[in-house]
């Protein structure tokens, strides 16, 4: 063992449910720490507003230790915790840490601030609560996983012990140490290696989208390995083009939340046959949007919105009147030159064509909308639209609906000078097709403090930083998504937007090795069949073929 792996990590948390632990040590020389950092992390249970890998403190030969952020996490380094946490400015790369000083994790107001104490040389014996010795099962909840090849044997061997030890110590200690090493080491390696034999595939028939996952459901670690590759070329390359700034293909400054429910929403979407049946009945309509983006040179993730929005179908109202492939609403429909022209409505001989150019907030005072549920305003189902049927709707036609929607895309992704440098570009604009872009511009009386550029406008004020590629990630704080609930939890984007852009990645990432996978020879689709190698991500995912769906419609 070689030298720099003899260190712990000595530390105490200044706030939450870690508090009642007084100092703890975590086995070094590598700590991880977030809210799913992984088998050899710390699982900061019980704090709002980590990421699931937060942050990295590294313990190097000379004892001295580094603190880090992962990606574009928020990490707060001061030399006590006695500081107002607004005024010091978020990490962007390794700082060393000297004994006492203070950090805090996630945003101000949340997360958890932690004292390092130390680091020490591995294996002293202590009598205290030492949080990497858990196993005894005293406190399963804050105990983290052993780092993979731990040298547990060795550490004890090296222990001072009396001279005067009976005769059946060291024999004892033997198996002791044996025991302890199986129970450690091997049933990780067998957890690995039983990940790397799931095969994510369609097994149920339920739905054709989920606009919502759990929050607390299990990554997969193997497929979320694997949409590292999808994820730069569909997300991160068009985001670091934007901003004008190449570092952001590393994967230490992605969006890794963001990135952990894009996993979930692929392993649910991609386990229903459903989902399947509907990109094969929608195979021409999906190729034609994503060819219309990528003549306007936009993300053709964006092919994914109008799946999302009405599964490709092409006369459907939401219950607040949206309507079309794209789900415009009337007045943005108009604003971005669809004809929207003498629509029928139940209750009342008058016609109705949109003349504003923004929705009237709230929805209910828009006279195509219809309150049916007085007692139960929040959910989706209480409201109806009153539209039934117009003379002229172009929002039922695919290509004119899509080239409203490129304009309006385009204005987020290429036009907004602070969106662009954000780093999250292309999440931002997908998220802006939910929330809107910025409703002020039109009737200041009428302004949405949740559409995504006033939103992410407070969200920088909040944090003290000009820029955050994880916006759209640290938003995904709500349970549900109720479009009407004001309670954000703590998010800036209300529920129905916190999880709006994650299941619209998954499924364009899902949609390219369906379509790769059986219409490779389309000119539209035939860039996709380089997915689908054994190394490639469509390669964790058993792919249905064509005739397997179809056999099921």
């Amino acid at each position: 063992m070689s030298s720099r792996e003899r260190w712990d990590v000595v530390l105490s948390f200044l706030n939450g449910p870690l508090v009642r632990h007084g100092q703890v040590v975590v086995r070094g020389p590598v700590v991880r720490l977030g809210a799913r950092p992984g088998a050899d992390g710390l699982a900061l249970t019980g704090y709002r507003g980590l990421d699931d890998r937060q942050a990295v403190i590294t313990v190097y030969e000379d004892g001295r230790a580094t603190l880090a952020p992962v990606g574009t996490s928020q990490v707060r380094l001061a030399p006590h915790e006695h500081v107002d946490w607004r005024e010091v400015y978020p990490l962007r790369e390794p700082a060393y840490l000297t004994d006492g000083c203070a950090f805090h994790l996630g945003p101000v107001g949340r997360g958890v601030t932690i004292r390092f104490v130390k680091s020490q040389p591995l294996g002293v014996w202590q009598e205290q609560r030492i949080l990497s010795d858990a196993a005894s099962g005293r406190d399963q909840q804050a105990r983290p996983d052993f780092a993979e090849g731990y040298e547990v044997g060795r550490g004890a061997a090296e222990l001072s012990t009396d001279a005067g030890r009976p005769a059946w110590f060291i024999p004892g200690m033997v198996l002791v140490v044996a025991v302890t090493m199986v129970a450690v080491i091997v049933p990780p390696l067998l957890k690995r290696f039983a990940a790397q034999r799931v095969v994510l595939g369609p097994q149920m028939e339920q739905k054709a989208v989920y606009e919502v996952v759990p929050l607390d459901l299990e990554v997969d670690p193997v497929l979320l390995e694997g949409l590292n590759q999808p994820f730069l070329d569909f997300v991160m390359t068009w985001n670091a083009d934007a901003a004008g700034a190449p570092a952001l293909k590393d994967p230490q400054y992605w969006d890794t939340r963001l990135l952990d429910f894009v996993t979930r929403a692929t392993q649910i979407h991609g386990s229903d046959w459903a989902f399947w049946m509907r990109l094969e009945q929608i195979r021409d309509e999906y190729g034609r949007v994503v060819a219309a983006m990528r003549e306007a040179r936009l993300p053709e993730v964006f092919a994914a919105i109008p799946y999302q929005e009405s599964q490709y179908t092409r006369q459907i109202n939401s219950p607040v009147c949206a309507g079309g492939y794209w789900q415009f609403m009337p007045e943005v429909g108009k604003r971005a030159g669809l004809v929207i022209q003498d629509c029928r409505m139940r209750g009342t001989q008058k016609l109705f064509t949109p003349t504003r150019d923004i929705p009237v907030l709230p929805a209910l005072k828009s006279e195509y909308v219809a309150l049916i549920d007085p007692e139960n305003p929040e959910a989706a189902a209480s409201y109806a639209c009153r539209i039934t049927d117009c003379a002229v709707d172009e929002r039922s036609d695919l290509d004119r609906a899509t080239e409203a929607a490129i304009e309006l895309l385009a204005e987020v992704y290429d036009g907004d000078p602070l969106i662009r440098s954000s780093g999250a570009a292309v999440q931002i604009a997908i998220t802006s097709h939910n929330a809107g872009y910025d409703d002020s511009r039109y009737e200041e009386r009428y302004k949405n403090p949740y559409n995504v550029l006033p939103a992410y406008r407070r969200w920088l004020d909040q944090i003290g930083a000009s820029e955050d590629a994880s916006f759209i990630g640290q938003q995904i704080q709500c349970e549900g998504n109720s479009f009407a609930s004001r309670d954000t939890c703590g998010a800036v984007l209300n529920p129905e937007t916190q999880h709006y852009a994650y299941p619209i990645i998954a499924i364009h990432f899902l949609a390219v090795c369906y379509y790769g996978k059986n219409y490779g020879t389309d000119p539209v689709f035939s860039d996709y069949t380089r997915y689908l190698g054994e190394d490639a991500y469509c390669g964790r995912i058993e792919v249905p073929t064509a005739e397997q769906v179809r056999e099921r419609m």
